[in-house]
């Protein structure tokens, strides 16, 4: 009987087993279902918000693009016909510079073709990116469903045969007149939803977009596994997969689905492993069950047999029947109890295990969407269906500045929205409540910080429908730095047409493609406009400056105004900005200034001939005495009848000369004192030198010098004004006189030499007087200095001023009881210096030390 007794309780463990396993199969396979339709939903959702936010990128580039400095100076001169139908300029192998790179900035796929239009939706011009032809449905027109004035648009429209992302945007040009559309055109292709889903393990899951119509796939992800053109039934037995439509594009006619799939081999894979774990640990907990079982039945019937045993015994002894071969053993239905009891604390062992271990996967999927929340950088909000705030990531508590429990149970609109604000989000909200759309809406609204400050936020609704009730998850996203660049972006734009000062931009062939509001002066003058070409000799300026790619400054009078212009050439582009200030103030201040250096001057020849007025004196009286001596012999001789004719012709003949002589004297003087504007000519320098001595030949006589020159050969050409050069020569001579009267008779020596050294005349004064202390030699050019009793200490600043206007300089060299020289160096003529670039040095050597 126990042989018997085991091979029952063998039996019935195994069938035990084998219903408790169904049983805990099919609640493990419910479970783990369960928990791959929630990852697949939430992977969905994820791949959906990717997508999303890839999309408004584009729509976020396109304004950027729209509201760009370039296009709005670019659309400035601009003007396109309302009437007919022009063909739109197309840029198929380069870059039209009102289109910077921005997608490539921002890792975005570049677009197959960029158009601009005008506010109609014809198509002016269109830069063809690659060998992709443009739809028909867009070649001349593009339909006012995409279109939008007040603001971007991006819409996912099947074109012919291709499916494509289209972004619109408004223009405006500098004076923020709207001129058409920008429209962006980036093919969706594999390339494209896989830029979208940047993150995401491409072995592990895929996306697509399917038509909602005929349910085929347009566009995926993985094209080689996921064809384009099948059905998503087409690909069950090795995707799971599960769609989403797309509400929010609104001006797409077409019926657009996302669809999100998950491969089934790494489901089943991970199913496999969950089952064969599951079905180990029950299999365990079987055999256990089972030698458990089997060995209460084999106590029970142990049990038993004794209970029978004393009962044939005792049947034996009354009734005579024979004893059976049974064994002696314990009480076997108390051991049958025992261990029925033991099974069932085993088997409630295994299901708090069981239910343990579920419970510590559930916290673990918490803890991971919890970590998500955390590490968030946009704001995550969970309202209820009342719209009360019952979670908060820590990114909206940082920029909304709250703190969670404060915030909880609030309503949302009330506690983080100012009343402006608030109807707004009603709508969207109300709006994911009736519709059951998802994501329910998108828009920007003006959200409150904790302090009461206002901000720009971007904020997407996503409805979560659990079991009888529905919760909504608000992402937010901080876009108060995108909304500050925008308005740089349009500050910048309109920089140029804001700025006082004239600025121009013009093509290489003259044309003014460009001009702001301040240069309506110039254009006025120059009988021209915008769109129109400048004067002839400013197109050769433009063309000078591109060829050489250098900044060229001109200055030109219009009237009564003075203008200078910087011509900044763009080579690349092939256009050239004239950037023009009127410096009408500037020159008058300069010529009042050159006014009163002239007066100055005039001042300083009148105070040299006043000291020189003695000798031109004594200079003069002799060619009158002479006049006079002539004229009384003259007269004698008439009146005593003793002259002949030709003895009165040569008197009179003296006193014409002598009449000469002191005209000439008068001439010079009256060229020197004379007050008139400086006018510049070709001269000798010797010349100069020599006229100069003359005017000193009374002061040289009465101190015993005599003035040595050591003139060059040659002619020595320079463009001066003479007048003034006389002035400083005869500075210079008189200086040195001065030093010359404190020396011995015995010791006095003057030297002048003029010479050329390269493209320089030089002229040194030389005297053998006391000279000059270091120390005063290093002030002899400052104003008001002087080493003479009643000087003004005006005449070396002037001669120094003199020769700088005049491109020259002037120095000195002393030694105390050695004399003083003084060096003059000027420009030679341009003709004497084109004639012979590399004149030779002529230098005296005696005045070197």
């Amino acid at each position: 009987m126990p042989l018997i007794a085991m091979v029952i309780g063998l039996a019935a463990g195994l069938a035990v087993w084998v219903v408790l396993d169904q049983i805990q199969s099919r609640q493990v396979n419910r479970i783990f279902d369960q928990e791959l339709r929630d990852q697949l939903d939430l992977q969905a959702r994820e791949s959906l918000i990717r997508f999303d936010r890839y999309l408004a990128s584009y729509g976020m580039t396109t304004r950027l693009l729209a509201n760009h400095r370039r296009l709005a100076e670019y659309l400035e001169p601009l003007f396109w016909s309302k009437e007919g139908a022009a063909a739109p300029l197309v840029y198929q192998e380069f870059r039209p510079y009102w289109l910077p790179d921005f997608f490539a900035r921002d890792a975005l796929r570049p677009p197959s073709q960029v158009l601009l239009t005008d506010p109609q939706g014809r198509v002016r011009e269109l830069y063809q990116a690659g060998t992709r032809p443009l739809p028909t449905e867009l070649a001349t027109r593009v339909p006012a469903q995409f279109l939008d004035p007040a603001s971007v648009r991006t819409v996912p429209v099947k074109l012919g045969e291709g499916l494509y992302l289209l972004a619109s945007d408004a223009v405006e040009d500098s004076a923020g007149y709207p001129m058409g559309f920008l429209v962006v055109l980036v093919p969706i292709d594999e390339a494209f939803l896989a830029a979208s889903q940047r993150g995401m393990d491409p072995s592990r899951a895929a996306v697509a977009l399917v038509e909602g119509d005929d349910q085929r796939i347009l566009a995926s992800a993985d094209s080689a596994n996921l064809v384009p053109g099948s059905t998503p039934n087409q690909w069950g037995d090795r995707y799971l997969m599960t769609s989403q439509s797309l509400p929010q594009y609104e001006g797409a006619d077409d019926n657009l689905l996302f669809a999100t799939f998950v491969t089934q081999g790494n489901v089943e894979r991970m199913s496999r492993h969950v089952r064969i774990f599951e079905h180990r640990q029950r299999l365990f907990a079987a055999v256990v069950f089972i030698l458990v079982f089997t060995w209460v039945i084999y106590l029970v019937s142990a049990r038993l047999n004794r209970v029978l045993k004393r009962m044939t015994r005792f049947s034996q002894r009354a009734l005579g029947i024979p004893e059976p071969g049974f064994h002696r053993e314990g009480n076997q239905l108390l051991l049958l109890e025992e261990w029925i009891a033991h099974f069932t604390q085993l088997v409630l062992k295994a299901r708090e295990e069981m239910n343990r271990r579920h419970q510590a996967e559930m916290r673990e999927s918490e803890a991971l969407k919890a970590a998500v929340m955390e590490a968030a950088l946009d704001s995550i909000v969970t309202l209820d269906h009342h719209g009360h705030i019952i979670e908060v990531n820590p990114a909206a508590g940082r920029i909304f500045g709250i703190v969670r429990q404060e915030v909880i149970g609030a309503a949302f609109g009330e506690r983080l929205l100012p009343e402006v604000a608030r109807t707004a989000f009603r709508r969207l909200l109300d709006r994911s409540r009736h519709d059951g759309l998802e994501p329910a809406g998108r828009g920007e609204l003006v959200a409150l910080r904790g302090d009461g400050s206002e901000f720009p936020v971007e904020i997407s609704i996503v409805p979560i429908d659990l079991e009888s009730e529905r919760f909504y998850t608000l992402y937010i996203h901080d876009i108060t730095q995108r909304k500050q660049a925008e308005r740089e972006i349009k500050s910048l734009a309109r920089l140029a047409s804001e700025s006082p000062n004239p600025i121009l931009r013009v093509s290489a062939a003259g044309q003014i493609a460009y001009a702001n509001n301040a240069s309506r002066p110039l254009l006025l003058a120059w009988g021209t406009e915008q769109g129109g070409a400048l004067p002839a000799e400013w197109v050769a300026e433009v063309a000078e400056a591109l060829g050489k790619g250098e900044p060229r400054e001109r200055e030109t009078t219009l009237g009564s105004q003075v203008y200078a212009l910087l011509f900044a050439p763009f080579r690349d582009l092939g256009y050239v900005n004239i950037y023009a200030r009127d410096i009408t103030a500037v020159r008058r201040a300069e010529q009042a200034s050159r006014k009163h250096q002239a007066e100055l001057v005039h001042v300083s020849r009148l105070s040299t001939m006043g000291e020189v007025a003695t000798g031109m004196a004594h200079e003069l009286n002799q060619p009158l005495s002479a006049i006079v001596n002539y004229a009384n012999g003259c007269t004698r001789r008439i009146q005593g009848g003793q002259g002949t004719p030709d003895d009165l012709l040569g008197a009179l003949s003296q006193i014409a000369s002598q009449a000469k002589r002191a005209s000439e004297i008068i001439r010079r003087l009256r060229a020197l004192v004379g007050k008139q504007p400086p006018i510049r000519a070709d001269v000798d320098l010797n010349h100069l030198v020599r006229e100069v001595c003359s005017f000193v030949e009374f002061e040289t006589g009465k101190l015993s010098i005599q003035i040595e020159l050591d003139l060059a050969a040659e002619p020595i050409p320079v463009h001066v004004d003479l007048v003034q050069i006389e002035q400083v020569l005869l500075n210079l001579v008189r200086n040195a006189l001065d030093a010359l009267e404190e020396s011995p008779e015995s010791e006095r020596r003057f030297l002048i030499h003029t010479g050329v050294q390269g493209a320089e005349a030089v002229v040194a004064v030389r005297d053998s007087g006391p000279g000059v202390e270091p120390e005063r030699l290093k002030r002899l050019f400052d104003p008001f200095f002087t080493t003479k009793e009643g000087g003004m200490g005006m005449g070396l600043p002037i001669s120094q001023t003199i020769l700088e206007n005049h491109d020259g300089r002037i120095w000195a060299e002393s030694e105390p009881g050695q004399g003083t020289i003084f060096h003059v160096t000027l420009p030679l003529a341009q003709s004497a210096a084109d004639a012979d670039p590399e004149l030779p040095a002529h230098t005296a050597s005696g005045i070197s030390r």
